[in-house]
């Protein structure tokens, strides 16, 4: 039996620490803040509750697993979980209204032929068979196994080139680039509406369209093919199951324990030293922190081996984009109408705009600071939860947009804060009528909020790892240079979001398990 220090309290965090603890390791975790979840959080006023992270799940297949091998309750045992449909709706600047079943290729054909026009929902169709080539090819070794030391293998792109008469290299700007998710949008979707759809996929997951290789075409192949997830209670009961089924295996949790070294001795990680001076002896070391506060916790050293992947990319690469979440919480008078879609994506009247704005405009330093977008695109969640509502005649809604983290946009200047979530209120009277005169207060919370909550730089909130632009979009490893030390969370391989988090525990819980050259569950 080894003990095992991880350090953080997230999703990927708590998903390996159930696993180690399974296999019968001595588990203790340290949490700089007062709970559990990372950027699962909750908040709580007057009756109404509300996700203040992700609003839904998917590829909820990596939290069945996690509960199956780590007790006998299985997922649907602990959660209440339910399809989400229709999956989404969509409002464009235009007037168009188009509303997308749950997992039915056939469903969202014909549903974008009705509001594009003929010939938009077989375009579509064909992207996404060329994204689910994409996803058979880079489905075990970008998602389902630790990120192997040729990972320069994952830099090319996966996405196929259309067959075309007469033309080839359809994968190649003029110049000989590596084709970008904007390229493919505009070439092979036509409609401003269906590019605007497609991007959307891409910038709600913290990527920017331009620079993302084609390959982030995976996206929407994933949520159309294995369908949108909501957790009774939101996404918090989701990280409140996995809390409880640590303490279950006898995890143990210290919040309010910032650590602020990572012990060394004889070459390998030896432990933790917290902010009071403490020192917490350990056999290996789990980090589910943003990758780029090592060095510090290392007295200055790197984890990184000459040609790893490091924070943002391939070695010497830029960072692939970065991004945060504007959030605006809502408590309405008034019951949730029958037949109300539970997510509205109500679209930037200016896309061009939007990214400048988010992602810096094409070609700058990105060093200034930036005007947050004065139309952004708005996801409106409205969730049928009891349990997010004092009673039946009121309604709890949560309003985001992606945006610049923060450093680029000032998000502690309060004032600038609220007019920002006055734009987010305007856009959303688009999905939801009266809206103003159904207000009963409302909730803001910037990048600056999510930075203080999880210790993520600016806030940011990462992106998935995906295949393509030189390695540009994956993530640091989660074996490191320093035997001992492992990498686990949104900020490590396989990327953000829910279910890559929980991929990351599984990955980290097998290296320590069964040794280096594990190579994912067969």
């Amino acid at each position: 039996m080894a003990r095992i220090a991880v350090i953080g309290a997230g999703m990927g965090a708590m998903a390996a620490a159930a696993r180690l603890a399974v296999a019968g390791h001595q588990v203790a975790v340290y949490e700089r803040g007062r709970t559990y979840g990372g950027g699962v959080g909750r908040f709580e006023r007057d009756g109404f509750a509300f996700d203040t992270g992700p609003g839904l799940l998917h590829l909820p297949a990596v939290y069945r697993d996690l509960f199956v091998k780590t007790g006998k309750e299985t997922l649907e045992q602990s959660v209440e979980l339910t399809q989400v449909d229709p999956a989404s709706r969509h409002v464009f600047a235009d007037g168009t209204k188009v509303t997308l079943p749950n997992a039915s290729r056939a469903g969202v054909v014909r549903a974008l032929d009705d509001a594009f026009g003929a010939g938009a929902g077989e375009r579509w169709s064909d992207l996404v068979n060329r994204a689910r080539e994409a996803w058979d090819a880079t489905r075990r070794p970008l998602l389902e196994e630790p990120l192997r030391a040729d990972w320069r293998t994952l830099g090319r792109d996966p996405y196929p080139a259309p067959v075309r008469r007469g033309i080839s290299g359809w994968l190649r700007r003029d110049g000989g680039q590596p084709a970008t998710l904007a390229d493919v949008a505009r070439r092979e979707l036509k409609d401003p509406r269906a590019v605007a759809l497609l991007e959307s996929h891409a910038v709600a997951h913290s990527l920017d369209p331009r620079t993302a290789p084609a390959a982030a075409a995976v996206l929407p192949y994933l949520e159309q093919t294995f369908g949108s997830w909501y957790v009774r209670g939101g996404m918090r009961a989701l990280a409140d199951a996995l809390y409880e089924r640590c303490r279950a295996r006898r995890v143990r949790f210290s919040f309010d324990a910032e650590v602020v070294g990572i012990l060394e001795k004889d070459g390998r990680a030896a432990g933790v030293e917290l902010a009071d001076g403490s020192v917490a002896e350990a056999d290996a070391v789990v980090a589910a922190v943003d990758p780029a506060l090592l060095p510090a916790l290392l007295g200055g050293a790197e984890p990184w081996r000459e040609g790893d992947v490091r924070p943002g990319g391939g070695p010497g690469s830029e960072p692939g984009g970065a991004a945060g979440r504007l959030t605006v919480l809502v408590a309405l008078r008034g019951a949730r109408p029958q037949g109300t879609a539970h997510r509205t994506v109500v679209h930037a009247p200016d896309r061009a705009a939007e990214l400048a704005a988010v992602f810096g405009a094409a070609g700058d330093d990105q060093d200034g600071l930036r005007e947050p977008c004065p139309h952004p695109t708005v996801t409106v969640l409205r969730p049928d939860d009891p349990t997010t509502r004092p009673d039946e005649d009121h309604e709890a809604v949560t309003l985001t947009a992606t945006v610049a983290p923060h450093g680029p946009v000032d998000w502690m200047d309060g004032t600038a804060a609220e007019e920002d979530a006055e734009r987010l209120v305007a856009a959303a009277e688009a999905a939801i009528p009266g809206l103003r005169d159904r207000l009963l207060w409302r909730e803001v919370r910037t990048p600056a909020d999510t930075a203080a909550d999880t210790g993520a730089t600016g806030g940011a909130v990462p992106g998935p790892a995906l295949a393509g632009a030189e390695g540009r979009f994956l993530r640091p490893a989660n074996l490191t240079r320093m035997p001992g030390l492992y990498l686990a969370g949104g900020w490590a391989h396989p990327g953000g979001g829910l279910a890559h988090a929980g991929m990351s525990g599984a990955m980290v819980a097998g290296l320590i398990v069964d040794g280096a050259e594990w190579r994912g569950s067969q």
